[in-house]
């Protein structure tokens, strides 16, 4: 089912364009020696008809997509999702400050990564989320109270981490689990009963603590997982790390 804010993003292209913008005067030549010049922001442009169609498209395949991926199709789906990405990746790289359309790249990205996912293509999934985490940054800082997309960043996060630390990249690791536990820890700070931000905190947890030098942090994430394995909350992708956590402490 299309968003509130796909659909305006639809709306927003339903019209030819009536007029471009000027093409920008060439550059002048700095003299010799001089200071680096700050480069400017890009200058939004308008979409051509042609990419106006092709975007009005990559909406309808996104919503074929979406319908595959409910009816468990995900090969389906990931042929409807991979359709539409480029005009998406158009509108957006032609004004990048139309968060309609940030926001429809991100779900875009996300949904087609759970759907490659589904079908055990983790090959597919991580670039996927590599392209995506930009998308999902600018959201949440947009939209800093809004819990459903600081959710999907952590977990983004948290996947990208998994599979550098799969890679044994601790290094290349460490910076996303970081980036992912002060939002894991708003989550439960916000839902203190919730299992799925409680699972979410402990997969961050894990990760950190076989990347990050913090005092501590093991610790942490043994007693949590203890925690959640008394009183059932655990889910099964943290309970054989926390079983081997808490073996490996004795």
């Amino acid at each position: 089912m299309l968003t509130r804010s796909v659909l305006t993003a639809l709306f927003a292209f339903a019209t030819p364009v009536l007029a471009q913008l000027p093409p920008a005067p060439p550059p002048e030549t700095p003299p010799e020696e001089a200071a680096p010049v700050e480069e400017a922001a890009p200058v939004a442009r308008e979409l051509t008809s042609a990419e106006i169609a092709a975007f009005n498209q990559a909406v309808t395949d996104f919503t074929a997509g979406q319908t595959a991926q409910q009816q468990g199709d995900n090969q389906g789906a990931v042929a409807k999702y991979d359709a539409a990405l480029p005009a998406i990746r158009v509108a957006v790289e032609a004004d990048a400050a139309k968060m309609d359309n940030v926001n429809f790249l991100a779900n875009a990205l996300y949904a087609d990564a759970a759907a490659y996912g589904a079908l055990g293509q983790m090959d597919k999934v991580i670039p996927l989320h590599e392209e995506s985490l930009p998308y999902w940054r600018k959201l949440a800082e947009a939209k800093p109270e809004d819990a459903t997309t600081r959710t999907i960043l952590t977990g983004i996060l948290v996947q990208i981490g998994n599979q550098k630390l799969a890679d044994a990249d601790v290094a290349g690791a460490d910076p996303y689990y970081n980036e992912a536990l002060p939002l894991a820890r708003q989550g439960v700070e916000e839902k203190p009963g919730d299992p799925a931000a409680r699972n979410q905190l402990l997969a961050v947890l894990i990760g950190a603590c076989q990347t990050s030098m913090v005092e501590g942090m093991r610790d942490e994430a043994i007693n949590l997982g203890k925690e959640m394995i008394a009183d059932g909350s655990i889910d099964a992708a943290n309970r054989p790390s926390i079983d081997a956590l808490t073996g490996a402490a004795g």
